[in-house]
Order: C-alpha cells, then structure tokens, then sequence
C-alpha cells in the first residue's frame, strides 16, 4: 500500500480541532455504550478495519460483551439483544453516516424525542459526526491495523 501524508503530523491545528471534539465527547451524557456503539457501527459502515478495532477493544475494556459487538452489524436481526434506545441509536448512526440516503429522517427523529432530551440528540448527531470524521481521516490517511 503507498504511503500516504499523516495528517495529524502535517497539520497538527487539524488534530487539535478533533481532539476538541473528543473532549467534548468525552463529557456528554449519553451512556459509555451509546458511544461506543456509535464509533462501532459507523466505522463497520464506512469499512474502517483500525476504527473497528480500536473501538471493539475499548467497548470490551468498558464491559461490553464480545456477543453484543459480533451483533452490531446485524443488530436488527438480533432481537431482545439491544435495548429500544440502543437500537434508535444504532438507527440515528446509520443514517447519519448515510446521508446520502436520506440522513436522518423525520421518523426517526420523533421517536429520538420520545426517549431523549433534546440535548441528549444533539450528543448522539455529534457522536456520530466525529467518528465519521475520524473514519475518513484513517481510510484516506490508510492507518494501518498494529
């Protein structure tokens, strides 16, 4: 695989305004699983195999069990696995990471309303919009699995 320019490297202001999203994220109220089941099915979405990997093995350092992280590509087919409000999570990601689709849609977010505070959707969006910022840094900077 060529070398590609590290941009963390390269354009250091870059990667401070990332971490200032992370510690941002890192002080919100959604639920530690919430996070990583966002970083988790947005980097198997966009096909990033050293998100994927970083975030399986923090979800399993948090708690998370290796059944509930092998289902979250198939979570839908995984029944009473996935708590109501993982699972309206588990859909806001997927649509958000494919805004192309329809982003995310008015259903969706009625029912987001019903289980979380306004405040609490804004940490979910913005969850989702830094992992899929991060997914697009390593896929094009082609981090490599250690």
């Amino acid at each position: 695989m060529q070398k590609r320019v590290n941009i963390t490297q390269r354009e250091p202001q870059a990667l401070s305004a990332m971490m200032g999203l992370e510690t941002y994220l890192s002080n919100v109220t959604i639920s530690t699983t919430l996070k990583n089941f966002i970083k988790i099915r947005a980097s198997q979405i966009n096909g990033c195999a050293y998100c994927i990997d970083m975030h399986s093995k923090e979800a399993l350092e948090k708690g998370e069990t290796n059944r509930r992280i092998f289902l979250l590509s198939a979570w839908r087919e995984a029944g009473a696995v996935f708590s109501e409000e993982e699972k309206l999570v588990l859909t806001i990601t997927e649509e958000i990471t494919l805004i192309n689709r329809e982003g995310l849609s008015d259903q969706t977010y009625e029912k987001a309303l019903a289980l979380f505070s306004e405040n609490q959707i804004a940490e979910i969006v913005m969850s989702v919009i830094g992992i899929n910022a991060w997914n697009r840094i390593a896929i094009s900077s082609r981090y490599q699995l250690a």
